[in-house]
């Protein structure tokens, strides 16, 4: 595709530079306005400045790319409810064996629940139960930090629904969910040990050095500090005053003499009937003192106050799995991925039996709005010619079938992916792709198409800047209740440089 006119080429420029700068540097002081503002802007700026018509940027949003994406927000916000990540979370901590052995199993875990849960779901809910565990431990977080974003990155490359741009490859390349899969799972177990090695090997002495406090608690995280339901249940009562407690604590000391007066009931009274009257009395006097029946827990006889709505419970949780499970086999079966999304998360509202709302609320629609901004915008700026000039000039030397094609292509992602992240940098390399590989073999297709995933997901590890999953931890771990800690730029660039060459390299040589 020849150059557009001058005037499409400049202002399309122009509106691309400004999603640009807004998309990367979202608080600029002349525009904080945000991402999805910044991607609406340069939308609409294409389309006012006339470099595609209307009808051309309602053409250019992907539909099925949205549906996919809200389909897989719904269920994992369903997943969270059902406490999916936070029993991920106990996996960390369960029977750990020192520092070394938790920076591995937060690897682990975060690789394999963000290639189901996507990576940014992942980081979410992982960071401030991370924190917790460095805090326990008496340790530096940013090893942990670090080890929970990167292995993220690394662990959505694996699957369609792993990220946003694995979303984007999949829907443009038709590549079925099974061989999405099956092309990059190797590369993606490789570089998460690969990736935890390197960790181990710059914070090895630092994860070594341990307070005196830390080895004299050697116990591991319980499930109190796991589980957010139970510290939200627990809370309550801690917060209560010293004689509140020492009132708690009067009433248990107080139902052994309670006890003994009955047992000494029973043996004065011989008669049945008043010896029935003194028990309960005795219970009720047990379960009223100071009027704590709100505080102590009171054991029924057939127990079904407390018993249904646990059974209850698990339940639901079973078939919220279920589901999940049946979506996953629908995409490793073939099954239009957008549609099966949006049918799991339909079924999962159902299944509630309630009103919905306060669980799609919690999707983020700001980011459905970002991408549709950044679909016309990216559209916008193909149809200056620009980026098929670009790809002409160097798509002699990118290509597949040998390792200095590879080589050349991985590194222009690579850049690309920090300079213009990596969803803007598959959306225009994705569509270059589709119209100059239609004269390759389907082979050299499909190894292209798995190349552009795991090098932009990849890539995500260079900087602190390089994925929205680094950007999710840096904030999260910074506002963090009581534990806040600030993960520097500097911090992440010296692992991330290292650590990105070194993983992308082997999954190339993995993928041949």
């Amino acid at each position: 595709m020849a150059l557009a006119s001058t005037d499409k080429v400049i202002l399309g420029s122009i509106a691309f530079a400004i999603f640009w700068v807004l998309a990367v540097f979202p608080s600029v002081p002349f525009l904080p306005v945000g991402r999805t503002a910044g991607s609406l802007l340069g939308a609409t700026l294409m389309v006012i400045f006339r470099v595609i018509t209307p009808e051309q940027a309602y053409a250019a949003i992907d539909l099925p790319i949205l549906g996919l994406l809200f389909g897989t927000m719904v269920v994992s916000v369903y997943l969270k409810k059902a406490d999916m990540l936070n029993h991920l979370g106990k996996l960390v901590a369960w029977k750990s064996k020192g520092p070394h052995d938790l920076l591995c199993r937060i690897c682990l875990i975060s690789a394999i629940s963000s290639a189901f849960f996507t990576n940014d779901t992942c980081c979410v809910v992982l960071t401030e139960f991370v924190l917790k565990i460095a805090r326990q431990h008496n340790l530096p977080p940013h090893p942990f930090l670090l080890a929970l974003a990167s292995s993220a990155n690394i662990g959505s490359s694996a699957t369609p629904i792993g990220n946003p741009q694995n979303l984007v490859i999949a829907i443009q390349s038709k590549i079925s969910f099974g061989s999405f899969l099956v092309g990059l799972l190797p590369p993606m177990v490789i570089g998460v040990l690969v990736n935890a090695l390197i960790l181990l090997c710059m914070y090895w002495k630092l994860l070594s050095v341990q307070n005196d406090e830390e080895d004299a608690a050697s116990e591991v995280v319980d499930e109190e500090d796991v589980s957010s339901d139970k510290i939200y249940l627990l809370r309550p009562f801690r917060n209560r005053s010293t004689s509140y407690e020492n009132e708690i604590h009067q009433v248990s000391s107080s139902a052994p003499a309670l006890a003994r007066n009955s047992t000494a009931s029973e043996e004065t009274l011989h008669n049945g009937a008043s010896q029935k009257k003194h028990e309960t009395a005795a219970s009720d006097e047990v379960k009223s003192v100071n009027g704590l029946n709100d505080v102590l827990p009171v054991k029924h006889s057939k127990g079904k106050e407390t018993l249904a709505p646990r059974l209850k419970r698990i339940l639901w949780k079973s078939r919220v799995y279920l589901v999940t499970i049946g979506m996953l086999i629908s995409f490793l079966m073939g099954l239009n991925m957008s549609w099966t999304a949006i049918t799991a998360a339909l079924a999962l509202v159902i299944l509630e039996f309630k009103d919905a709302q306060s669980c799609l609320e919690k999707v983020s629609y700001p980011l459905l709005i970002f991408f549709c901004g950044m679909f016309i915008t990216v559209g916008g700026f193909n149809k200056t010619g620009i980026p098929s000039t670009l790809w002409d000039w160097m798509e002699p030397h990118a290509k597949v079938n040998c390792a200095s094609g590879i080589a050349v292509l991985a590194v222009v992602i690579l850049v690309l992916s920090n300079v213009a992240s990596n969803v803007p940098t598959v959306l225009l390399l994705g569509s270059q792709v589709a119209t100059s590989t239609v004269a390759i073999s389907t082979a050299e297709q499909k190894k292209f198409w798995l190349i552009l995933a795991w090098v932009s997901s990849v890539a995500g590890n260079l900087s602190l800047l390089g994925s929205a999953a680094n950007l999710i931890v840096c904030e999260q771990a910074r506002l963090a209740p009581n534990l806040g800690y600030t993960l520097s730029f500097w911090n992440h660039l010296k692992f991330g440089v290292p650590s990105t060459i070194i993983v992308t390299a082997i999954g190339l040589a993995l993928m041949g």
